[in-house]
C-alpha cells in the first residue's frame, strides 16, 4: 500500500521527534537507542529504515549524530555510560584483585620461611641445651662477700 506525500511527511516528523527523544535519552523501558526502538516509537515499520526504502537517510541520519554524540564523551542511552563504568570498574577490579594475590603469595612465603628459620633456631636451642646438660664442666663463680670487686682495703 502507497503512502501520500503528506503521511510521509508526517511519518518523517514523527521519527525526527522519536530521534531527538532518544538522542537527549529519553529511552523507553526495553529500549535501546536504536533503529529498532525509533521505528516502535514512531509506529513506522523497521524495514522502511533499510536499502533503498523511504526513511534509509533517517537511520543514517540516527547513526551519524549518535557517533557525534558518543564521539564527544556524551551517551544518549544511560545503559551504555552504566556498562562502560562497569567494565572500567570490572579492570580495575581485576588488577586490585592480581595485585592482592601477589601480595598474599609473597606474604604465604614470607611465613614459611619465617617457620622454618624458627624451626631450625628451636633446634640448635635444643641441641646446645642438650650439650651443655651432658657437660658438667660448668663451674659456678662463689659469689663475694663483703668486699667488692675493684674496692681497696
Amino acid at each position: 500500500m502507497r503512502i501520500t506525500a503528506a503521511q510521509r511527511t508526517e511519518n518523517e516528523n514523527r521519527v525526527r521527534a522519536a530521534m531527538d527523544r532518544l538522542l537527549r535519552g529519553e529511552i523507553p523501558p526495553g529500549g535501546k537507542c536504536d533503529i529498532k526502538t525509533l521505528a516502535r516509537e514512531a509506529a513506522v515499520d523497521r524495514t522502511a529504515f533499510y536499502g533503498t526504502r523511504p526513511y534509509a537517510h533517517l537511520r543514517e541520519e540516527l547513526e551519524h549524530r549518535l557517533r557525534s554524540l558518543q564521539a564527544a564523551g556524551d551517551s544518549p542511552d544511560p545503559r551504555d555510560a552504566q556498562i562502560e563504568r562497569l567494565k572500567t570498574e570490572i579492570t580495575k577490579l581485576k588488577a586490585r584483585l592480581a595485585r592482592a594475590d601477589s601480595d598474599i603469595e609473597e606474604l604465604a612465603d614470607f611465613r614459611t620461611q619465617a617457620i622454618a628459620r624458627l624451626a631450625a633456631q628451636h633446634e640448635e636451642i635444643v641441641h646446645l641445651r642438650g650439650a651443655a646438660a651432658m657437660a658438667n664442666r660448668v663451674t659456678r663463680i662463689p659469689a663475694v662477700r663483703g668486699n667488692t670487686i675493684g674496692s681497696c682495703s
